[in-house]
Formats: structure tokens, C-alpha cells, sequence
């Protein structure tokens, strides 16, 4: 009898992982208690999928060998306890792809950068002629590629929900960049639960596989402590330090691997800031390790463009610079953009709380941001923590409204940060929706 499989969530990753089970010749169901975007359905469709949208049909759902689920569906929603109390296997669809590949996998975690780390890291290796997929958080669907257009490698940026449910997955080179509190709504608020989750991207690494992190992280550095990694380390910072593989020496960056040591002008790097710098070391050094020639990385490391909705330029206007950072869903994300900045700053903040701790940018915003602009459904908690703390504070109920009080507020020379330390779904469909009309909004001005 044919193993069944049903799929939960019908976006990216379902899709991609309903197409490669379909084609492994297993009973296939997706079910998505939401509305299915009409290019997935189209997918389904051609590959003679069945699927339902808008509900989940338990009967369906319940006598499945195995689920594969959706990051964006927590433990606690219903149908998951059921199939929990079942004893259903629940698997992410990077796990799934995984068994269908012996492709290197290159996989990048941490609480903030991932995303312009795994961007940085397939600009290298796609520059170097190799043949590269992107997937994870961004890129394509790992089990589509897997399944129709397979590459000899893959840059996979993942995040803790997709890390919960990957159990045999191993990474050759592993990234974690840094670990501070987020998501602890989806941890029952247990940092440590957050922390395992990130582990995670360490499991079933063999001392030929690479691990690459940054050195100056306290939990990071903790865990390991704890419980050593089995794979060859190779930890980055800022300065050289015992044992350190990555870092700057006389304004060069260095980095140390078996296949040589690789210097350039820390100048010549396209990615400004220290945040930065340690997401070009990341890069670097997995580059490095994969035999990619100097000349190439250096190249790319100098002509990246970062990525949208992080610390991205929108316009001038009247000689205030505007920046959309929509991406900073963290307050520590906040807190790197908050530090990179030299002006003057009307602040932007708010959205869904997810359990934030704002003690972390309070001397930043003290130093440098003179206007808090508030843009959520519900500010209470912003307000509780801000009042009396800044010279101003207003609110806005949405994108228009918080951009034409920054554009009366802010004074030439200085600069107006969207960095909003809080996830978007209270007046956005996503990050994205909410960087789109801040830059709709300023180009408007």
C-alpha cells in the first residue's frame, strides 16, 4: 500500500513538498485552513494533487503515515495536538526534501542577518560559477527544486520553526550568527526552548562538516561550553582572538580555513556596519571553505547589493534621509539599525508584540531618536515603556499617517528609521506589505 502523506499549509514550501512526494509515488493530500494563493493551486493541479482550502478535514488529515507542516503553524493549533496525541510523525519540508538529496547543503540561522547572509553567501558561490539553489525563508521551495530542478548545491536560510520539525536533515557548513530573544510567543516564553531550536542546526554534523559562528555571542558561546560541537569549528569577530578563523586585522579582513588564508580592504566591503561585517565574515569564510578562488569572493563580497526591507535607502527628502528596515520584526534588529545610524532620528515602532523587552534599545533611543512615532493597533505596551523617555511621542494608525507626522517632524540632516521591532500582522499582510507602503508612502512626500 501506498505510504500517504498529507501536506499542512499550501504555500512555498507545501506546494514544493506535495509535488516531491506526488513524484516519490506516495498518496498525497494538502490541506491549508486558509485560501491557496492561485499559482499554488495551479501546481497542484497540473501534478494531480488533491487539496482543500479554508478548513481542515480531520478524517483526511488524521490517517496520514506522515505530516508535513507548514513553519507558519504552531504546535498548539488544534489539528497538531491531534496528531500529536496520534503519534503522527511531523516533519518540515527541508527535512523532506533532504532524503532525496546528497547535495551540499550550505544552511544559515540565527535572530537577525540570516537573510542578507544567505543572499550574500549565494551571490558568491552563483558568481563563482557553481551550481547553486537558494531556498528556505527565501529563494524557492527546497523539495520543488529537489524534485524538477535539482542543483550539486544549496543555500538554505532557516528559521526556528522550520529547525522544530528537521530531525535526520544534516548541514555540510552551518552559520549561526547570533541568538536573542524572538519568536518566545511560539517558546511557551522559554528562552532556552528558543535557543534549542536554534541548536538544532548543529544536529548530525560530523567532524568533516563545518560550523561557523560567531565567537563574542554569549549564549552561543554557553551552549557550546555545554556541549561541544562535533563538526571543525570556525568562529568569526570583530578583532583576532584565540582560535578565531575570521576577523579584522589593520583594517583587512582576514579568514583562515584549510584551503589558505584570504585578506581584503575592509573598505572594499559593499556591506556597512558591524552587524555587517560579521554577516561578510560568515560568507567569507563558508565561501573559503568551499575552495572558492580569492579573487572571486573579494569580488563579491565588494559588489553585493543588500536586501530589500533591511536598513535599505528609500529617498532624500528636503535633505532628511528615510530608511526602511520593515525586516526588523525583533527588537534586536532594531537595535543594530539603531546603532549603525550618525544622525538625528525620528523613530519608527510597533506592530504585534511577540513578548518584546525594549530595555535593550532604551540607551540607543535615548541617544539618538528625539520622535517615536507608534504605528500598531494597540501601543499601550510602547507607551508604558517610551512615555517621558524622548521628547516626543505620536501615533499613527497607518503607513500615510506615520510618514506625513515623520516628514513635519524630522529636520534636515537628519534621518527617519522604520525599524519597527515587532512583527506586522496587525495593519500589514506581511514585512514586505509594510516596507512596499512606507516606500510608496516617502515616495509620495
Amino acid at each position: 500500500m501506498e505510504k500517504r502523506i498529507v501536506i499542512l499549509g499550501a504555500g512555498e514550501s507545501g506546494t514544493g513538498a506535495a509535488v516531491l512526494a506526488k513524484l516519490k509515488g506516495f498518496e498525497v493530500f494538502v490541506s491549508d485552513l486558509s485560501s491557496i494563493q492561485a499559482k499554488y493551486k495551479e501546481v497542484l493541479d497540473k501534478y494531480q494533487i488533491e487539496w482543500e482550502e479554508g478548513q481542515h478535514t480531520e478524517e483526511k488529515i488524521l490517517w496520514a503515515d506522515e505530516i508535513v507542516k507548514s513553519p507558519g503553524i504552531p504546535d498548539k493549533a488544534p489539528i497538531i495536538k491531534k496528531l500529536k496525541e496520534k503519534g503522527t510523525p511531523i516533519i518540515s519540508e527541508i527535512e523532506f526534501a533532504g532524503r532525496y538529496t546528497n547535495s551540499k547543503m550550505i544552511c544559515i540561522t540565527g535572530s537577525n542577518g540570516k537573510t542578507t547572509t544567505t543572499m550574500l553567501t549565494y551571490h558568491i558561490l552563483t558568481q563563482a560559477g557553481l551550481d547553486v539553489g537558494l531556498a528556505g525563508n527565501v529563494g524557492n521551495s527546497l523539495a520543488m527544486q529537489v524534485a524538477v530542478s535539482p542543483h550539486e548545491y544549496y543555500v538554505i536560510e532557516l528559521s526556528s520553526f522550520q529547525l522544530d520539525n528537521m530531525y535526520d536533515f544534516k548541514a555540510d557548513i552551518a552559520i549561526l550568527l547570533n541568538i536573542t530573544p524572538d519568536h518566545l510567543d511560539r517558546y511557551d516564553y522559554k528562552m532556552q526552548n528558543y535557543v534549542d531550536a536554534k541548536f538544532r542546526i548543529l544536529q548530525n554534523q560530523t567532524e568533516k562538516d563545518a560550523f561557523i559562528y560567531w565567537n563574542d555571542d554569549p549564549i552561543i558561546a554557553g551552549e557550546i561550553e555545554k556541549k561541544p560541537a562535533k563538526a571543525s569549528c570556525y568562529p568569526f569577530a570583530e578583532t583576532e582572538e584565540s582560535g578565531v578563523k575570521g576577523y579584522v586585522k589593520q583594517k583587512e579582513i582576514v579568514i583562515q580555513t584549510p584551503n589558505g588564508i584570504f585578506k581584503m580592504e575592509q573598505d572594499l566591503l559593499a556591506l556597512t556596519g558591524t552587524h555587517n561585517l560579521y554577516n561578510s565574515l560568515a560568507s567569507g569564510i563558508a565561501a573559503k571553505l568551499l575552495d572558492i578562488q580569492d579573487e572571486k569572493i573579494r569580488a563579491s563580497l565588494s559588489d553585493f547589493r543588500g536586501v530589500e526591507h533591511r536598513l535599505e535607502k528609500v529617498a532624500r527628502v528636503r535633505g532628511v534621509d528615510y530608511i526602511n528596515d520593515s525586516k526588523a520584526t525583533n527588537v534586536n534588529s532594531c537595535w543594530y539599525a539603531l546603532q549603525s545610524m550618525t544622525t538625528k532620528l525620528v523613530l519608527i515602532l510597533g506592530g504585534t508584540d511577540k513578548g518584546n523587552d525594549y530595555r535593550e534599545i532604551e540607551d540607543l533611543v535615548k541617544k539618538k531618536v528625539h520622535t517615536l512615532i507608534f504605528l500598531g493597533v494597540d501601543n499601550t505596551k510602547l507607551h508604558a515603556f517610551f512615555d517621558g523617555k524622548v521628547a516626543r511621542i505620536e501615533d499613527a494608525r497607518s503607513m500615510e499617517e506615520a510618514v506625513t507626522k515623520a516628514y513635519r517632524l524630522a529636520k534636515k540632516g537628519e534621518t527617519v528609521l522604520l525599524s519597527p521591532c515587532c512583527a506586522s500582522f496587525d495593519l500589514f499582510k506581511s514585512y514586505e506589505d509594510r516596507g512596499d507602503q512606507f516606500k510608496k508612502c516617502v515616495r509620495n512626500l
